[in-house]
């Protein structure tokens, strides 16, 4: 019944749209994100960028004038569901955009296909995401093009013997299976895998269960925002005296939180798409302005999903000149190969994912600050979900 009574609100939605396009130039994005609650890191992070790029490319496109609308699902699927049907219908939004998390992404996909509306996703990360609908384009990552390149690392450098401990949804599930099924055809092995509850998560006794295994690395994904938890416990727990070494994609080492963490985090490797770190002018330039405009803020790797994000949106508008509604746009999101803070990036045409280079970086101290360095990368990592 909700349904059908939003089928016909799009409709009648659609019919009014036409006629208010001609005289109507503001280009409407409806920014959906956590700004409060478990994963608000990640809204603070991608507004700000999100606005950034706006101060630094002007807010009138193709003689459109942009226009921000920011909502707060706090991370809670129906309320995001709810805020998207709200920005379809009554605000006309021309572009859907955000998503903290996977369910949240997840619950929005049938509004952006029943409505023709692109949807772009600048954080979640589960490989399916852009599968659910056809107006999905992603600028963030997926935790298979993270996970691989760490299990191709870890057997190299004497991790054969690894316990995985994850968050209990889409990404850490699929952290899980594709660090393992690579880990496994190197020639390592996972003795245990654990999943941890997403909401109020206690890590402590999972990482007790880990002192007892004596494996030679814990392999952890937690989302952006956790991983402050997970090192301040796993130092508590002395797993780091025990030999034990802590390895995972990047969330779990946020360039947001890291200066926090301590001398624990010093020597974790981990695998990610974005460092603030990144030694690029374009990157140095991006870390600055960001800092400066928001009192000194790192930016993280959901700030350089935000920031992509709207570069997407802005170039697509400039491609379509503003005529065509989203089929327009969404055709001149698809192909687009730019350079980014984080490098080269491109948006796969036929599976509106991100195609970029994923790094290994080490904790090390510089300048009285923790960074993520970069020592190796791997050039242009498809989503090894969709590879098969």
């Amino acid at each position: 019944m909700q349904k059908r009574l939003f089928l016909h609100a799009i409709a009648l939605a659609s019919l009014t749209a036409t006629g208010a396009m001609a005289q109507d130039n503001t280009f409407k994005i409806g920014l959906i994100l956590p700004m409060t609650g478990q994963q608000a890191t990640t809204g603070r992070q991608i507004e700000a960028a999100v606005r950034l790029y706006m101060a630094q490319n002007g807010d009138t496109v193709a003689g459109k004038k942009i226009q921000l609308i920011v909502k707060d699902d706090t991370s809670l699927p129906d309320a995001t569901r709810r805020l998207a049907q709200e920005l379809v219908v009554n605000d006309k939004v021309n572009v859907l955009a955000g998503f903290g998390i996977t369910p949240s992404a997840l619950a929005t996909a049938p509004i952006a296909t029943q409505s023709k509306t692109p949807m772009v996703v600048m954080a979640a990360a589960t490989s399916s995401i852009t599968q659910a609908s056809p107006y999905i384009v992603r600028t963030s990552f997926t935790l298979p093009q993270a996970s691989v390149a760490l299990a191709d690392w870890a057997p190299k450098n004497g991790i054969k013997k690894v316990v995985t401990l994850v968050s209990d949804y889409g990404p850490g599930i699929d952290a899980e299976k594709f660090f393992k099924e690579r880990l496994t055809f190197n020639g390592g092995q996972v003795t245990e895998s654990l999943r941890v509850p997403l909401r109020g998560p206690d890590f402590a006794p999972f990482l007790q269960k880990v002192r007892d295994a004596k494996p030679d690395a814990l392999f952890v994904f937690v989302p952006s925002g956790a991983g402050a938890a997970v090192m301040k416990q796993f130092a508590e727990r002395g797993l780091d005296k025990a030999g034990i070494k802590l390895i995972g994609t990047g969330d779990v080492t946020d360039d947001d939180q890291l200066n926090d963490m301590g001398d624990v985090a010093v020597g974790v490797v981990t695998s990610h798409h974005y460092s603030a770190a990144h030694p690029s002018a374009m990157n140095k330039k991006f870390v600055e302005a960001f800092g400066k405009a928001n009192k000194g803020l790192r930016p993280n790797f959901m700030a350089v999903g935000g920031y992509d994000g709207m570069r997407v949106i802005y170039e697509a508008l400039k491609t379509s000149k503003g005529q065509g509604g989203g089929d327009a746009l969404l055709a001149a999101m698809k192909g687009q190969i730019f350079e980014s803070p984080r490098g080269k990036m491109f948006i796969d045409a036929q599976t509106r994912d991100v195609v970029q280079d994923i790094y290994l970086r080490k904790v090390e101290r510089k300048d009285g600050q923790l960074y993520n360095v970069e020592f190796d990368v791997i050039k242009d990592v498809k989503d090894p979900g969709k590879a098969k």
